[in-house]
């Protein structure tokens, strides 16, 4: 993998050659594979089957939330996000809702593992870190139940209420989007104590039920048109206990290096969903070149340069990031370039294969779905191009 380091260095020396990532690569290599051999019965599926997370727990991918010192895959944002894009890249080859659950982990628990400033040493940050840590170690999947109704998909927003008391904090508000509900020990989330801005919390999900009686209401399944089996539900919180992330401070100082790494991982999940249906059309395409109609012609060109150009977004975003320069804006619009591209890929590719495309046993129209869906999250349309107008004129210069 261009790019990708094999060696490291920590606190100036250099480490053992990186050979843990190429065993969990081969791993989800081998699961991405029996993934795509039951492709069309996966796509079916309205639910996440806890089997395939033991699986990527056993083949080692939740050392993403695991520092390099403390035998995880974590070396840094430059030095992981191509990794960590390629196994989220890997497994959407094999199913894309898995993929997408999957890459909350890292995302989420980058918060404190790409955290920086002195308030990091702080006794208080350093025990929550540590226990946070062990957790992903002892195979407990995290993810995130941010999003809230009205908000616009900005997490610095929310309307959710925290309250402290006796021993930590108690949550009220409603969040949607779930994804990977049923599935993740911890959750993520955001709420406001008084007037103060708001803060990150964590929801420990275990043994909790769903009715209300443990402070979490499941208000709506998720019943989504794209990226169905996600079980990205709404819950109303009402008194749920939570832990406040130990410093405001090293919160925010990680949210650079998480807005680098999220769309990041959202992005290979459309590259794989692209890689496959590229690669399943142009078989059928070449099957009948010699009969294709102009028009099929040209839309099958423009579909294939489109893939290239969404292939070249995404090497260009992790270069970026890789030689840290500019990779907020090169993360945003990679993300956005390649969500807009991949849309209008997957619906011309019913203009050259036609209605037999739609067929269940043929994915395109749910990849097609989970495409679209993609293109909503993380940030939606609105927040995104608000933020990439931003990004884009903080570095342009001003005439004068």
């Amino acid at each position: 993998m261009a790019g990708s380091k094999r060696h490291t260095r920590v606190g100036g020396e250099e480490v053992m050659p990186y050979n843990r990532f190429v065993e969990v690569r081969a791993a989800i290599v081998e699961i991405a594979d029996d993934f795509a051999a039951h492709r069309t019965e996966r796509l079916g599926r309205r639910t996440l089957g806890p089997d395939d997370f033991a699986r990527l727990e056993r083949a080692g991918y939740l050392l993403t939330g695991v520092p390099l010192q403390q035998g995880g895959l974590w070396r840094g944002l430059a030095d992981s996000v191509r990794d960590y894009a390629e196994l989220v890249r890997i497994l959407a080859e094999g199913d894309a809702c898995v993929a997408l659950v999957a890459a909350m982990h890292p995302s989420v628990l980058s918060f404190w593992l790409a955290a920086t400033g002195p308030q990091t040493e702080a006794a208080a940050w350093r025990a929550q870190r540590a226990r946070f840590i062990d957790t992903a170690k002892e195979g407990h999947w995290w993810g995130t139940m941010i999003s809230e109704p009205g908000s616009g998909g900005d997490i610095l927003q929310t309307r959710a209420k925290a309250e402290p008391d006796d021993t930590g904090f108690v949550l009220t508000g409603d969040k949607h989007f779930a994804s990977g509900a049923g599935v993740a020990s911890f959750m993520i989330t955001t709420a406001r104590t008084a007037d103060a801005p708001p803060d990150l919390f964590v929801v420990d999900m275990r043994g909790r039920d769903w009715d209300g009686s443990s402070g979490i209401t499941l208000l709506t399944p998720w019943n989504g048109h794209g990226m169905i089996a996600t079980q990205s539900h709404a819950f109303t919180l009402n008194r749920c206990r939570a832990e406040r992330a130990a410093s405001r401070e090293a919160f925010a100082s990680a949210v650079p290096a998480v807005s680098q790494l999220t769309p990041m991982l959202f992005a290979a999940v459309i590259i794989g969903i692209l890689r496959n249906a590229i690669g399943m059309a142009r078989e059928r395409v070449a099957a009948r070149a010699a009969s294709l109609k102009a028009y099929e012609q040209v839309a099958w060109v423009e579909v294939t340069n489109a893939v290239w150009l969404a292939e070249q977004a995404y090497e260009g975003a992790l270069r970026a990031i890789e030689s840290e320069t500019g990779g907020l804006l090169a993360a945003s619009r990679a993300k956005a370039t390649i969500a807009m591209l991949a849309e209008r890929c997957l619906t011309d590719l019913g203009k050259v294969l036609g209605g037999a495309s739609y067929a269940r046993e043929a994915p395109f129209g749910q990849w097609a779905e989970d495409v679209r869906a993609l293109g909503f999250l993380r940030p939606p349309w609105g927040l995104a191009f608000e933020q990439l107008l931003k990004l884009d004129l903080a570095q342009s210069p001003v005439a004068d």
